[in-house]
């Protein structure tokens, strides 16, 4: 890992063989918010960078109608290679690629992590988690021996394919964007 950033990584036999690059996530490297998805999928890994495509163009429009600018956001994966055929990260991978999640955490040094879907938010929270019931709330799991504060969202595609989860999606997005604003004063778009 140089800095932020995975260089080389031979850890997943699978994910080494269907991936095209390793997708580091982006955003600022003192970001207040960090949020984190499971993995990369076909388009990101083609793009080389975290929620593009449809899944990135929700997200992009939720940060817009909560205040904020996709450029003063992080955004990363808890895999940054993709599982062949966008399945799941395994247990296995997760574990292997833990190391870098923690540690971008721990220089990012973010207000608030949002995790975006239920591979993220169980493997942060290191339990199970009923998404849609706890889209919005935060907890404070320990990451790599600190306490942080943490947000469980839905994922963006969750709304692609079931538009009764819009508006969980939406309300978790601006209670992040809220409760930056409340813990740093961050300024939003809005505010200017």
């Amino acid at each position: 890992m140089d800095g932020l950033d995975v260089t080389a990584c031979e850890r997943c036999e699978d994910l080494v063989g269907s991936r095209s690059r390793i997708v580091n996530g982006t955003g600022p490297d003192d970001a207040d918010l960090l949020f984190v998805g499971e993995g990369p999928g076909a388009q990101e890994d083609e793009g080389g960078e975290p929620f593009i495509g449809r899944s990135g163009d929700v997200l992009d429009d939720a940060l817009m109608e909560a205040g904020l600018d996709r450029a003063d956001v992080r955004i990363t994966n808890c895999v940054r290679c993709r599982p062949p055929d966008n399945r799941d990260p395994r247990q296995e991978e997760l574990a292997n690629c833990r190391p870098y999640l923690e540690r971008e955490i721990e220089l990012v040094d973010p207000e608030l992590i949002v995790t975006l879907g239920k591979v993220p938010a169980q493997h942060l929270l290191e339990r199970d988690v009923a998404v849609t019931g706890e889209a919005g709330q935060v907890f404070d799991p320990e990451i790599a021996g600190q306490r942080r504060e943490l947000l469980v969202c839905v994922h963006p595609a969750a709304t692609l394919y079931d538009r009764s989860q819009e508006d969980t999606f939406t309300d978790a997005i601006a209670t992040a964007a809220d409760y930056t604003d409340e813990e740093s004063g961050q300024r939003r778009l809005g505010d200017f």
